[in-house]
């Protein structure tokens, strides 16, 4: 990867997917969909994250899945921007590999973006849903393997919080292990510095995913945690 970095163009174009990958991210969808259906800063209401599940809890249904349909296409933008900046780089890597590091690259701005959201004060969601729009783009394998996981974890628990935690810590390993033993090993289509910092990536990613769920873990362990209810309606119609 350190190749791409030889050449002035590439590093404007790598400069321009991570800006514009950044900014896609930033456009938190939960703070949007919030403030039009309530006029309400969705942080400042429920758990006072700026993500789906608040909104999900807090809102109404509708707006949750607005919220999350619109994070995860931003995310599916991103990497698919990222994918094709990168495949016009001058550059001796194979096109399989130049588009993995471009999608991936993309992928991670996208999801600081989503956290750090440069358009309402660095305070945005935790990037669950980023997350999974990555992976569905770049490795729908891992992708249903994640899905699965938190399915499972969902099914038991019926928290959000913990189904996240454990499936971060699933992405991150089948991440290596897919990449090392199928996309190296197996077929040879990357080389092993590919698998390093594709893993890397993932590790930074869902890292931070979990990190952000530090008060979600406190909870978790006094036993505090709230299970996901629906906002219903009220009497008088309104939710």
């Amino acid at each position: 990867m350190l190749s791409l970095f030889t050449d002035p163009i590439n590093i404007v174009k790598i400069a321009v997917v991570m800006l514009a990958a950044y900014l896609l991210g930033s456009l938190n969808i939960a703070i949007i969909v919030t403030k039009a259906f309530t006029g309400k800063d969705i942080r400042t209401m429920g758990s006072g994250n700026g993500g789906f599940t608040n909104v999900m809890r807090s809102v109404g249904t509708a707006a949750g899945i607005i919220t999350f349909v619109g994070d995860f296409l931003k995310c599916v933008i991103a990497v698919v921007l990222g994918g094709i900046i990168f495949s016009t780089m001058n550059t001796t890597l194979e096109a399989a590999e130049l588009v993995g590091y471009g999608k991936y690259l993309a992928g991670m701005c996208c999801f600081l973006g989503h956290v750090f959201p440069v358009y309402f004060k660095f305070k945005g969601g935790k990037g669950v849903v980023t997350v999974a729009a990555l992976l569905a783009v770049i490795n729908p394998v891992i992708f249903a393997i994640a899905l699965a996981t938190f399915l499972i974890m969902f099914v038991c628990t019926r928290i959000v919080s913990i189904s996240s935690i454990v499936s971060g810590v699933v992405i991150i390993i089948a991440t290596f292990l897919f990449t090392y033993f199928y996309s190296y090993r197996a077929t040879g289509k990357y080389p092993l510095e590919y698998v390093v910092t594709v893993t890397i990536m993932t590790f930074v990613i869902c890292g931070s995913v979990i990190a952000k769920h530090h008060s979600n873990i406190v909870r978790l362990i006094h036993g505090e945690e709230k299970k996901l209810t629906l906002k219903k309606k009220t009497e008088g119609g309104k939710a």
